[in-house]
């Protein structure tokens, strides 16, 4: 039975995708940040479709935290097999001359140095060489690593073209090891994170840009995160799935 660890798992695309998990048979580890109310929910929804979870309340850019959110995962649960690195945030928009240091610092904390060490205790655990029994990493970046975000948020950009990069880099590193690794790159998705970064009607503002006319839904990517730890995507590994609404 495949077991996911999901960051930022209770709210917004997590929450979504612990939803489509929970419906295709996997055992859920939920890592939230500070609502335990938000937990609460998720857990219930997971537990509701039948399957296990855990909710774990941790910071994905401390050490500490990260390594006691996989061993909690295992003491319940035994074999890792997937992770879903999703915790995120903009916190600011605007231009980056305007972006207080500490702002820029966390963001690229939470997006870039959470995903990375996430990423690594995921290798520890599912990797065949260290005993692991395989599995999937899914990162999710966003079309922003490209479009570079201009007057928005430059800092939240660069952090995820940095997770591009560890996508493909680890994807190499991990091939022959049992452990395939993807991203996917969402484009203005209606979650919380607008309203968190002090901008709440960002993705209607945005609606106007986007080719297909509208912000996308959190169901509407959660699909592909499914997709990509499943068996249908047994061959692919290194991708970085745009999902932008052609943005």
């Amino acid at each position: 039975m495949p077991t996911t660890i999901i960051t930022g798992g209770t709210r917004g695309i997590g929450l979504a995708t612990a939803t489509a998990l929970a419906a295709s048979g996997h055992d859920l580890v939920l890592a939230f940040h500070r609502d335990d109310d938000a937990a609460a929910r998720a857990a219930d929804l997971v537990r509701r479709a039948g399957r296990g979870c855990l909710t774990v309340q941790a910071d994905v850019t401390v050490d500490d935290d990260v390594a006691r959110l996989f061993a909690a995962a295992r003491q319940k649960f035994g074999q890792v097999t997937g992770l879903v690195n999703n915790a995120g945030a903009t916190a600011h928009i605007g231009d980056l001359a305007d972006t207080p240091p500490d702002v820029v610092r966390r963001v690229i904390e939470v997006n870039l140095v959470g995903a990375v060490l996430c990423a690594r205790a995921a290798a520890r655990v599912m990797s065949l060489r260290r005993g692991g029994a395989g599995g999937a990493i899914v990162n999710v970046s966003s079309a922003a690593a490209t479009l570079g975000s201009p007057h928005e948020y430059v800092h939240y950009a660069a952090a995820k073209a940095g997770v591009d990069a560890l996508t493909v880099g680890l994807a190499k590193e991990l091939a022959g090891e049992g452990v395939r690794v993807n991203a996917i790159a969402p484009g203005i998705v209606r979650t919380g994170i607008h309203a968190a970064a002090g901008e709440p009607g960002r993705a209607d503002r945005a609606a106007a840009r986007i080719p297909l006319g509208r912000a996308g839904e959190p169901a509407e990517v959660s699909g592909a995160i499914r997709w990509l730890l499943s068996d249908e995507a047994s061959y692919v590994s290194g991708a970085v799935l745009r999902i932008s609404g052609a943005l």
